[in-house]
């Protein structure tokens, strides 16, 4: 085929994914995007009237200044880096679970049922029980669609993201019900919880964050040591190749997403015991989806989920904090937020990909 029928035929860009990329030169795209991002965000504080450096300053103050802004800071952590290795878990086999928000919910409100039904029993009983009802709900909630998708072949992506607002709409039928309420009002709300269905504080902050780091090394171990963590890995690569080598891909993909789901609930269960003290419409507070970016940024590891879901919980605490402190109204510091994390993804983008455009050397040479 001549040169000109071929350009003629091809795209002027065409997107190709890389074989690999050195990784020094992987982390030098992420410090370029970094900078990027540092740097855009500045013109949008200098536009709106401010000092960039002092805003910054005043960001890392919010977040890690004080005893009380760490505890916060690693308060918001907790969620996101539990949540985020759960995602993980589905998208290393290729299952785009997004319905993290509603498997929060099912998991916060199994607990929250435990709390209000049976706060006369001691209180490590309890906190076992809305712990394990937890995990169960949520693990139940997200086999809904992994059953879905190992039967039928239905899309994952949309049938995760429908039942979000399932259980967001079943949490406001339970704030109108008087044996939910605080019979002392007749406001539509859940009751606040006894102290016996409580979590523990350590440091300031209650106990989840060892679960979390609990949850760290053992996924970490699940997923590098066992079998079913190979079987995973398999399943993400190839399906057809999964089965060829005996594998049941439809008893994988469901065993796995009750597993990414159950952490997803265990994590509502930490919000209503030890954030919130009760179950709200806001319990999962767009933390299934803000997990998704922490699931990518670490690239499904779970010891780097951990840097990254500080990193974003840093940027949220230290984005309230300038709200105050330099009077920035909330939608430029959340539009501040999103710009540094939307140059951090999109770095990943030229780290995985590369454009080749027409009549390239590299085309030419291929041709």
């Amino acid at each position: 085929m001549s040169k000109e029928v071929r350009e003629h035929q091809e795209p002027l860009i065409r997107m190709v994914k890389r074989a690999s990329m050195e990784a020094k030169k992987a982390w030098l795209i992420r410090g370029i995007a970094f900078l990027c991002a540092i740097v855009t965000g500045g013109l949008l504080i200098l536009a709106l009237g401010h000092n960039p450096f002092e805003v910054y300053g005043s960001m890392i103050q919010g977040a890690f200044g004080k005893k009380l802004a760490i505890q916060e800071t690693v308060k918001l952590t907790i969620p996101l880096l539990i949540t985020g290795i759960g995602i993980s878990l589905a998208f290393k086999m290729r299952f785009w679970n997004i319905g993290a928000e509603g498997q929060i919910l099912a998991g916060a409100i199994a607990a929250s049922s435990i709390a209000i039904y049976f706060d006369h029993l001691p209180h490590t009983i309890v906190l076992l029980l809305m712990g394990a009802a937890a995990l169960l709900a949520g693990g139940i909630y997200g086999m809904i669609p992994a059953f879905f998708k190992a039967k039928w072949n239905t899309n994952e992506t949309l049938f995760t993201l429908m039942m979000n607002y399932i259980a967001l709409q079943f949490v406001i039928f339970l704030e109108h019900q008087a044996s939910w309420q605080d019979s002392r009002s007749t406001f539509p709300k859940i009751r606040m919880f006894t102290d016996v269905a409580r979590l523990p504080k350590i440091f300031g902050v209650h106990i989840g964050w060892i679960i979390a780091l609990l949850i760290v090394v053992a996924a970490f171990l699940y997923l590098t040591k066992t079998k079913h963590g190979y079987e995973i890995s398999v399943v993400g690569e190839s399906a057809n190749t999964a089965r060829y080598a005996g594998m049941s891909v439809k008893r994988i993909l469901i065993r796995t997403m009750f597993l990414s789901a159950a952490l997803s609930g265990l994590v509502g269960f930490l919000q209503v015991s030890g954030s919130d003290g009760t179950l709200t419409e806001t319990t999962a507070g767009g933390v299934g989806f803000t997990a998704i970016t922490v699931a990518w940024l670490g690239h499904m590891n779970p010891f780097a989920m951990v840097v990254v879901s500080l990193f974003i919980a840093m940027l949220e605490r230290g984005s309230n904090s300038i709200q105050t402190s330099h009077n920035i109204p909330a939608s430029a510091a959340d539009l501040l937020t999103g710009l540094i994390l939307f140059f951090m993804l999109g770095c990943e983008f030229f780290i995985n990909y590369q454009l080749i455009f027409r009549g390239s050397r590299k085309e030419e040479a291929n041709g």
